[in-house]
Parts: structure tokens; C-alpha cells; sequence
């Protein structure tokens, strides 16, 4: 049987994420942007945002909280702390890690040929497909929706 090991995904060497025998690398940029895409998947924000709530939105993915608001986002998330903590897998922190995690780790997939995207057309929206089963697409886990207590800019 031949098994071929995975590459780790790598943009630079500002953040870390490890899960396994994974170890993947971001910049800083592809870690902020990452971390802002997650929160809007999750519902947690509900609009781009500027640079000093992304900086508190990486501190949280980071830190696991954040001590020194630089932003409301950050004054929010002290502010409905009690919604947002829970068990490790319900913690808005765990999602916002994951979803950077298998964003990092579909984008290497696609990479090394293992998948592909497409343009769903109905959806409108760009999904990843497996390569070798035909285009089939991949079925990712539901995250939940922070919706309850989403940020918005004053």
C-alpha cells in the first residue's frame, strides 16, 4: 500500500497552528485574513473589518482572549464573554482556529492536486471538489452561528 504523506501548508512564519502531525505556517496577513473570513462564516461579524478589530480578532484566535481592546470588536467580545466561552468544541475561540485550520488545509489540498474548485452556479458560490471522484464535491462539517451575538460596528 503506498501512502504519500501530506505537505504542510506554509505562507510565512508569523503564526502557527498544529494539529497531529500537521504543522502549518501563515503570515501575517494570510493569518488576519483567514481569521476574518472564519468570523464571518461563523456569524460573529457581520462586515469586513477595519485593522484594529482584526488585530483583536487575531489576538482572540491567538490568545484565547483579549486582555487590551484595541477596538469595540474587542470591548464586544469582553462584553458577552460568558456566550462566546464554553466547552473547548462549542468556544467561538476553537471555531475561529478550526475554520483557519481547514481553510489552510484545503487550500494544500488544492495545491498538490488532491482537490479542485468550482463555481456553483445555483449557489452562486465556489466550492471544493474531490479530483480522482470525479468532481464530487466535499462535504465540510457545519460550524455553528454565532449570529446571537454577532458584532457590529457602531
Amino acid at each position: 500500500m503506498h501512502t504519500e504523506k501530506r505537505g504542510n501548508y506554509d505562507s510565512g512564519e508569523d503564526f502557527v497552528l498544529e494539529y497531529g502531525e500537521l504543522r502549518f505556517t501563515f503570515n501575517e496577513r494570510d493569518f488576519a485574513e483567514r481569521c476574518e473570513q472564519a468570523a464571518l462564516k461563523l456569524g460573529f461579524v457581520v462586515e469586513r473589518l477595519d485593522e484594529w478589530e482584526v488585530e483583536d480578532l487575531v489576538n482572540l484566535a491567538v490568545n484565547g482572549e483579549i486582555q487590551d481592546p484595541a477596538s469595540a470588536l474587542g470591548e464586544h467580545v469582553n462584553d458577552c464573554w460568558p456566550e462566546l466561552v464554553g466547552p473547548s468544541d462549542r468556544s467561538l475561540v476553537h471555531w475561529l482556529r478550526r475554520l483557519v485550520f481547514r481553510s489552510a488545509w484545503l487550500d494544500q489540498r488544492v495545491k498538490e492536486g488532491e482537490l479542485d474548485i468550482a463555481f456553483d452556479a445555483v449557489g452562486q458560490s465556489f466550492t471544493y471538489v474531490q479530483t480522482e471522484r470525479g468532481g464530487e464535491p466535499v462535504e465540510l462539517a457545519p460550524e455553528p452561528s454565532w449570529g446571537r451575538v454577532a458584532y457590529a460596528p457602531r
